[in-house]
């Protein structure tokens, strides 16, 4: 069987006012990532774990900042584009596995329905699909709340 593996990582700062989108899904927070697009930095890292196993840059290269048609796009467009690139290329998930690092709020009532929106995004079972949670116990800019930072790896598995 063939097999690849891409690893992502993104960071977004916080600021007061702003929408949190996580895994494609909205958390109730009183902040929310700066960014040009919605700002998701978890479906921004899985976009780049998929993207390396193609070995097709990132998605800053794919969808730049620069362009005024990403300028608050919903990040869910972003990985089901990336998605179908790996299927025109022969390639489907195998698993993902995503880790947000962030202070607050607490994310462990909103995993199971990252899991569930990233996978029907994705068109793979729920199970595929694994996302956890952590702080970095106060330590550095996530610890002090002044950002987010996501780690995420993805396994293609070349399709028949």
């Amino acid at each position: 069987m063939d097999i690849r593996i891409g690893n992502g990582y993104d960071v977004h700062a916080l600021a007061p006012g702003l929408p949190m989108f996580l895994g494609g899904v909205q958390i109730p927070s009183e902040n929310g990532f700066v960014a040009h697009s919605d700002g998701d930095v978890a479906i921004h890292a899985l976009c780049d774990a998929i993207l390396g196993a193609l070995a097709l840059g990132d998605i800053g290269h794919l969808f730049p900042d620069s362009d005024p048609a990403y300028k608050g796009i919903d990040s869910k467009k972003l990985l089901a584009h990336v998605i179908g690139l790996a299927r025109e290329k022969g390639w489907k998930l195998g698993n993902a596995d995503v880790t947000i690092a962030l202070q607050a709020p607490k994310l462990a009532p909103h995993i199971g329905l990252m899991r569930r929106t990233l996978a029907s995004v994705i068109g793979c079972d729920e199970d595929c699909i694994s996302v956890k949670a952590t702080t970095t116990e106060r330590l550095g800019f996530v610890g002090r709340g002044e950002g987010c930072e996501v780690w995420a790896s993805a396994l293609l598995a070349k399709t028949e």
